[in-house]
């Protein structure tokens, strides 16, 4: 991938283009690229995500998990289209946020953002897809206690105080923008923001009843495997689509996440091998998560060699993550979003500045910018979010306790929330 190809990225990353500008007409290859590329990022949350997750929980509780994916989803889209569009990408605003020029898409019909070749309702579109999976993600540090209605509370606050602002920092032409950060395709602006406010909503809630000391083992490594396929898979419009044409670019982002992807999952399984004798299922998905998402923010700045490296640290530190937040540190993140996406989107934001050397094989740094500088450009991105994140977290998660209760009664929890939340099974083998 040519130099110049980073050094407009590094100038500009991807996203963070903000004026409209009323061109002819839009690439018709590249819009249906980004197209297509949105129908895949949207599998990835339904059903991809839904699956992955619902397999990891306990029978009595697979259905919650469907629902609360469903349901932050339907939220997410909604406010989006209402506001959070406007304010993350319109291009009057400042450096933190927009302003209300396009609240309910207003004004994105028959028109193209300066750079770009596709229609802006089509970038709209792309960008809801994000906003979707987002608070989707930290779903998995609640799962099996966490009170319905304070989910969807909780989830709708936090996409417009979190992920709203962050997005327009990092992708709309804001301050960390304008300090150089990058981040391809959401190695801050999604797994930043979802894997440590997932941390501290786990600490929030606290333990699940037995934790640790009763086995809570999946009821369905199968639905697991199949949503981390659905994952993979519509990754390649997570990554691929952030290049916002059907380029060389996207093909390239294409191939790094697809190895980084594969290494990962083979270096996870060769670990669990070492340590527990055995290489299971559920451990060749989370592999193959960490290593999607620690390729997402470098998947267009580095080469394939890059993206064999960054999948190989992905399952070693991810791994001992999941163990130092569950078996040292005693904290029931249930399903690992903090130790597999939070780390690997942080990891992979960090070293894409040492991985998009030339030298290295990747695309080169923009002008002025060298490896270090790139480097401190990154850890400030990442550390700014990351408190942000966390300290808001806190604020929207008791501010909605103070209406809604965070957490279920012990009966409802060793009921199930399939049954006390929604009244229905997932599986009735009567």
């Amino acid at each position: 991938m040519p130099a110049l190809l980073i050094n407009s990225l590094a100038a500009a990353p991807a996203f963070a283009q903000n004026t409209v500008a009323a061109l002819p007409a839009a690439n018709s290859g590249d819009s249906a690229w980004i197209l297509t590329a949105s129908a895949l990022v949207l599998m990835m949350t339904l059903p991809g995500l839904a699956l992955f997750y619902g397999g990891l929980v306990r029978a009595k509780n697979f259905l919650s998990v469907l629902v609360q994916c469903g349901a932050v989803a339907a939220l997410a889209s909604v406010l989006w289209i209402v506001i959070g569009y406007s304010l993350a990408f319109s291009a009057n605003g400042n450096g933190f946020i927009g302003s209300f020029e396009n609240v309910m898409f207003n004004g994105l019909l028959a028109s193209i953002r300066d750079g770009q070749t596709t229609g802006e309702l089509a970038f709209a579109l792309f960008q809801m897809t994000f906003a979707i999976i987002t608070p989707a993600l930290i779903v998995g540090a609640w799962v099996e206690r966490a009170r319905f209605g304070w989910v969807v509370a909780f989830s709708g606050l936090w996409s417009l105080i979190v992920y709203v602002p962050v997005t327009r920092w990092v992708w709309g032409s804001g301050f960390l923008a304008d300090q150089g950060v990058i981040d391809f395709a959401g190695g801050i602006v999604v797994h930043t923001t979802a894997g440590v406010s997932a941390l501290v909503v786990a600490l929030m809630l606290g333990k699940r009843i037995g934790f640790p000391r009763t086995l809570m083992l999946p009821h369905s490594p199968a639905l697991t495997v199949a949503g981390a396929g659905l994952l993979w898979v519509g990754w390649f419009g997570f990554n691929g689509g952030s290049a916002l044409a059907a380029n060389d670019l996207a093909a390239s982002a294409i191939i790094n996440t697809h190895v980084g992807a594969s290494v990962a999952a083979l270096v996870w399984l060769l670990i669990e091998r070492i340590k527990v004798g055995k290489a299971t299922a559920v451990g060749f998905a989370t592999g193959a998560v960490a290593g999607l998402a620690t390729i997402t923010p470098a998947a267009g700045v580095i080469g394939p060699g890059g993206a064999i490296i960054l999948g190989i640290l992905a399952a070693v530190i991810c791994f001992w993550f999941v163990g130092l937040i569950k078996g040292t540190l005693k904290i029931d993140d249930s399903l690992d979003v903090f130790a597999v996406h939070g780390v690997g989107g942080i990891l992979g934001s960090m070293l894409l500045a040492i991985f998009a050397s030339e030298a290295l094989g990747g695309a080169g740094y923009a002008e002025g910018t060298d490896m270090a500088s790139q480097l401190w450009a990154q850890f400030k991105g990442v550390f700014i979010v990351a408190a942000y994140s966390a300290v808001a977290t806190v604020i929207i998660g008791y501010l909605v306790s103070a209406i809604l209760p965070m957490r279920v009664s012990e009966d409802q929890e060793r009921d199930g929330l399939d049954i006390s939340s929604h009244g229905e099974r997932a599986w009735d083998l009567d």
